[in-house]
């Protein structure tokens, strides 16, 4: 495939998005808040990175249960935020520079201060009774953030369901009404202009018919076989697919414990519905559920998920490629070395921005933030987090169990950009509503700019080098050495042009290996992200990645 042969709706196969945690990103009016004011402020600085589109994590009304997943009202900007108006100026600015915009759309489940379940938890009469799901008698699921599934209302005297937070019930989607209420969404901000949707937990929103029991030995979510990809999701985003064909806009689904198996379903076929899907097998090379059972990190785990994946898909489908989100750990906590901090923050970049697919790269990985640790469950506000530790390991002492939370905790993900060195890392002029990481004196946007081998910097001649390549936008993927478990080696070939990634996961120096097909071949080294001094013949140093390019 080349780039002559893509269509109009496949524009989003050369792009590369920045995603927005609006609370953390840049505080513009002074409240200690991220707003849609600092966003202003920054678009010149996201599109100097190189990426073409920004996904805003939401920006609705919210109670801030579980920091905007909990939506109040799906046509309105939180007034922490701003309003539609700045909201407005925000997307015609990005759209001057060329970036597209994409929302987070979040239809599984409302808050439970939305109108709707006000409505609905009156009774059985009136017209938003059925918006939700209620049972008079709730089965034995578990919910995913907050205890059981079922939460029972007096007013009401019934029992609904909530897969995440007692605060988030679950939208009843069988009910055609709640469909047409989730088309109308999509149409308010797609005539306003936006892009396109990132549509979390998408293949929660069919439960099966009659809620049965889950199998009881599941460990945090009994019910999660009769609600994930459930009977009529194919048929319900098929609908809202319609929706997005009345306008060049594309949908990018999250669908957690989502097989490839199961994916295709979604994004091949007669049932394809989405464009990508995130999915969270590459997040499992250390567990990603650390709260519950940790180890070490994998990496030939890590290589056997992307490569399933690349394999899987190509000629059939399109990969959404990420390392980091608003709901993991910074992955060089994770993945790669404090030590070598630089060295494995930039390897970490290349290792999966030249793989095939839509990158995607969250606020302050560009510069290489890491985890915070807290002193105690006390300082922490993700909702999830206090869950796992309260619920989870309970025999373990604190300190063990927190060790857990230092691991595994999103809010290691939402802590404030550091901007600059300054009080409160330059992200506010007063204290900002969450911690800022104390290192925020060394890993910051200002001073990274200035150093030519940044990490910083180091992203931006990935992102530049992937642009200028339809080899590797559309070139074949192939991984070589997948029992290695320091090398991640990887080419990317289309008609007479190969380029070879070479990553080293390794905190020693290890031996370079090439494949047999390039050994003798000239080759240019376009990136590397070490200066050329302290290079060993024949050797890769800690965390070392090299990407060759080859021409016949």
């Amino acid at each position: 495939m080349n780039s002559q042969t893509v269509t109009k709706s496949d524009w989003y196969k050369k792009m590369s998005f920045y995603q927005i945690w609006i609370r953390s990103f840049a505080d513009g009016d002074g409240d200690g808040i991220g707003d849609l004011y600092g966003v202003y402020d920054k678009l010149e600085y996201i599109k100097s990175l190189g990426v073409d589109g920004i996904w805003f994590s939401p920006l609705y009304p919210s109670p801030n249960a579980d920091y905007g997943y909990d939506i109040s009202d799906y046509k309105d900007i939180h007034p922490d935020y701003g309003d539609l108006d700045q909201f407005r100026k925000v997307l015609d600015k990005a759209h001057e520079l060329g970036l597209k915009v994409i929302m987070d759309l979040v239809i599984n489940h409302t808050s439970d201060e939305h109108p709707w379940f006000i409505e609905s938890k009156k009774g059985a009469d009136n017209p938003y009774s059925d918006y939700y799901i209620w049972r008079d008698k709730p089965n034995n699921w578990d919910s995913l953030f907050e205890g059981k599934a079922w939460e029972y209302v007096p007013e009401r005297g019934q029992y609904y369901l909530h897969i995440f937070a007692k605060k988030q019930p679950d939208l009843n989607m069988d009910n055609p009404k709640v469909r047409e209420e989730v088309k109308s969404i999509m149409r308010f901000w797609l005539d306003m202009g936006v892009d396109g949707f990132r549509e979390d937990v998408i293949n929660f929103i069919s439960k099966k018919e009659g809620l049965p029991d889950g199998l009881p030995f599941l460990p945090a979510a009994k019910g999660m076989p009769h609600y994930k990809d459930g009977p009529h999701i194919h048929e319900y985003l098929a609908e809202f697919r319609q929706v997005c064909n009345e306008y060049d806009c594309f949908q990018v689904g999250e669908g957690p414990m989502t097989t490839i198996k199961t994916a295709m379903d979604y994004l091949t076929g007669p049932t394809k519905s989405l464009d990508m899907m995130f999915s969270f097998d590459h997040m499992m090379a250390d567990c990603f559920y650390t709260e519950y059972m940790h180890r070490p990190f994998s990496l030939p785990k890590l290589k056997k998920a992307f490569s399933s994946w690349q394999y899987a898909l190509e000629g059939k489908g399109w990969n959404a490629l990420y390392m980091e989100n608003h709901d993991h750990p910074r992955i060089i906590s994770r993945y790669g070395s404090h030590y070598y901090w630089k060295e494995s923050g930039k390897m970490l970049a290349a290792c999966y921005l030249f793989l095939k697919g839509t990158p995607f790269i969250y606020q302050g990985q560009e510069i290489g933030m890491t985890n915070i640790r807290l002193p105690s469950i006390e300082h922490y506000m993700d909702i999830s987090s206090k869950n796992n530790y309260y619920n989870y390991h309970k025999k373990e002492d604190p300190d063990k169990r927190l060790k857990r939370i230092h691991l595994s905790s999103r809010d290691s993900a939402r802590t404030p950009v550091q901007w600059d060195d300054s009080q409160y890392a330059g992200f506010s002029t007063v204290r900002p509503w969450f911690y800022v990481n104390p290192n925020y004196k060394k890993i910051n946007v200002a001073g990274e700019e200035k150093d030519e081998s940044s990490i910083l910097n180091f992203y931006r001649k990935c992102l530049k080098l992937r642009k200028s390549s339809d080899t590797l936008i559309y070139g074949k993927y192939k991984e070589y050495f997948p029992k290695d478990r320091q090398l991640y080696v990887y080419d990317r070939c289309l008609d007479n042009e190969s380029y070879l990634i070479i990553c080293s996961f390794s905190r020693l120096p290890v031996k370079l290996k090439r494949p047999d097909k390039y050994i003798g071949k000239k080759a240019r080294l376009v990136l590397c992200n070490y200066e050329k001094e302290g290079h060993i013949r024949g050797f890769l140093r800690p965390f070392e990645c090299r990407i060759y390019r080859y021409k016949d």
